[in-house]
């Protein structure tokens, strides 16, 4: 098989194609055979939001390479205000490979800031706080809440576990009762300004970074 152009191989960080790779070049004679391919794309350009590694790759085998590799940690946020920021958090979810996103309450979500990462990250839908707690349980993964309540651990002192479920509220009101009493620990994000808070989707990237640090294998331990 041919290689494509330098602008086109998978390459370590950073990323060189960010606006997108045009067809293949050599026409269809150079085109790989892998079955991972996607003609089309091959054929037209990708001008995906993916990075280079999976260019011009078909959709279902890009989720089907990521589920070989994804973290074993969840991300939960409750949904009952129709939430802006539930898109932005997939879409983070997407970039640190967590496991699977749960929507708790509202099963309509705002797909807007995801910019498409959803095709490629699980994203399920939990009634309400009970019905995520209930899962968790029968699956053995902690739900770890993130918030700034009153008792809460301060993220840089706190030990992730290995598989957990980060919950988040929404912006302004936060996390409901209910989801504070289904959490194994509350963690806070510490701040330093004179803000009380920070914007929900901000805190889900904080919180995975936090995780990742912990417990990703690229981390060198002492």
């Amino acid at each position: 098989m041919t290689e494509p152009s330098d602008a086109t191989q998978a390459t370590p960080h950073p990323e060189r194609t960010t606006s997108g790779v045009g067809p293949w070049p050599g026409g269809p004679e150079a085109w790989p055979t892998e079955p991972h391919y996607d003609r089309e794309l091959l054929a037209e350009g990708d001008t995906r939001n993916v990075v280079d590694r999976y260019r011009y790759w078909r959709m279902d085998a890009i989720v089907a390479d990521l589920d070989e590799h994804r973290h074993p940690f969840h991300v939960a946020i409750e949904n009952w205000q129709h939430d802006m920021n539930i898109g932005s958090i997939v879409r983070s979810a997407n970039a640190f490979a967590a496991d699977t996103v749960h929507i708790v309450g509202r099963r309509r979500w705002n797909k807007r800031g995801a910019m498409v990462t959803d095709r490629y990250q699980h994203v399920t839908h939990r009634e309400d706080v009970a019905a995520l707690a209930e899962w968790a349980a029968a699956e053995g993964i902690p739900i770890i809440a993130i918030d700034n309540v009153p008792g809460c651990v301060p993220m840089e002192t706190f030990e992730w576990p290995e598989r957990c479920v980060m919950l988040f509220g929404q912006e302004g009101p936060g996390l409901t009762d209910e989801a504070i009493a289904a959490s194994e620990a509350v963690v806070e994000i510490t701040q330093y300004g004179s803000t009380r808070s920070i914007n929900a989707s901000a805190a889900a990237a904080v919180a995975m970074y936090s995780w990742v640090q912990q417990h990703s294998p690229l981390v060198p331990r002492g």
